[in-house]
């Protein structure tokens, strides 16, 4: 089998709505904005999908790189061209986002060559998973409090802050939202990168006493160093290496210098699927949970197939809250049985972007 074509699809897509906020100093929900779609086709007729916020990017690196590698080669080879794009990606520095997105259009293939969804062809080993409730931020505590109730309400059977990057009032929060629901409701907290080492530090120590399950990404992830010294100084436990570059090399860094209880992985900050397995697998070898971040069709194949993750994220944005329809009324997500990533079931149910149409049967 051989890749024919390689097209984007660039698509007009309108603001968040309703719009949400994340943490002080960080932009919130997207605006009006141009999505793209990375298509690849074979001469066996099979077509593989992948998407993008940042369509226009996604088509300026295709036309000047990723085409020519890409036209002619086997796209069962996927850990050849995985390789290929770490060699693109010494002279392009491509975005974290685009790193691996060639990379899920080829599993996309390979699952509907072999007939089967991704996550049967990643060797399977749930076919459903709790799904976490995990905030936007909110305006107050007592609005979080609200969120909180009725997330659980909802069936939800636990919660992740994201809160304001404030450290007296995240302290707050995370004290009474524990009060709130009590001793039982695992709860987890991210810090989005808003905190040095000091505040980092006594925000920890807080949650150690809280007992919250997680403390994810406190500080920015480039320096391995201070999130040693953070394991150091807290008890709670970390779960580290969500967004640094460097995919599972950069994860085992974190591992190495003691500073990991958990890790993060996923298909759009790890290097694809590929990428999402390898690091799982990294951390499996040091009896460590590799939780997937983020939601989605792509997550939850990897939620499926990753015996050492426990949660799937279905984020939470906007009060009164809307159960994600991928999430059930138990709180759980379901394996899909589509052939590959299964986007053309979603597009059956829900109408398919109307400018891949002619990519479609």
């Amino acid at each position: 089998m051989k890749i024919t074509t390689v097209d984007v699809v660039l698509q007009d897509r309108p603001a968040v709505s309703p719009a949400f906020r994340w943490r002080d100093g960080l932009p919130g929900s997207e605006g009006a904005h141009t999505g793209g779609w990375l298509v690849l086709g074979t001469d066996e007729g099979h077509t593989g999908f992948a998407y993008t916020h940042r369509g226009k990017i996604l088509a300026d690196i295709t036309e000047r790189r990723l085409r020519a590698e890409l036209l002619g080669a086997d796209p069962l080879q996927r850990e050849w061209l995985w390789h290929r794009m770490w060699e693109i990606d010494r002279i392009e520095e491509l975005p974290l986002y685009l790193l691996g997105l060639v990379d899920v259009a080829l599993w996309d293939i390979g699952g509907k060559a072999a007939g089967l969804p991704v996550h049967q062809l990643l060797g399977g080993f749930r076919t459903s998973l709790p799904a976490y409730a995990s905030t936007a931020t909110f305006g107050s505590v007592e609005e979080y409090l609200d969120v909180a109730d009725q997330c659980l309400e909802l069936g939800y059977p636990a919660i992740k802050l994201h809160a304001w990057g404030d450290v007296d009032r995240d302290i707050e929060l995370c004290t009474r939202l524990r009060e709130h629901v009590g001793a039982k409701v695992p709860l987890m907290y991210d810090g989005s990168a808003g905190f040095d080492l000091l505040d980092a530090i006594r925000l920890g120590r807080v949650l150690s006493e809280a007992d919250y399950l997680w403390y994810e990404e406190p500080m920015r992830e480039f320096s391995t160093t201070a999130y040693r010294r953070l394991a150091e100084k807290v008890d709670v436990p970390l779960i580290v290496a969500e967004t640094s570059d460097g995919a599972h090399m950069n994860t085992a860094d974190f591992i190495a210098n003691g500073s990991a209880t958990a890790v993060r992985t996923s298909a759009g900050l790890r290097g694809g699927i590929t990428g999402a397995m390898r690091t799982a697998h990294l951390a499996d070898a040091h009896l460590m949970r590799a939780e997937v971040h983020g939601g989605g069709v792509v997550h939850t194949h990897l939620c499926m197939a990753i015996s050492n993750t426990t949660y799937y994220e279905s984020f939470v944005p906007a009060n009164p809250v809307q159960r994600e329809p991928a999430v059930d009324a138990a709180g759980l997500v379901h394996a899909g049985t589509a052939p590959g990533i299964g986007y053309e079931a979603e597009w059956d149910r829900e109408g398919a972007p109307e400018e891949l149409n002619r990519f479609l049967g």
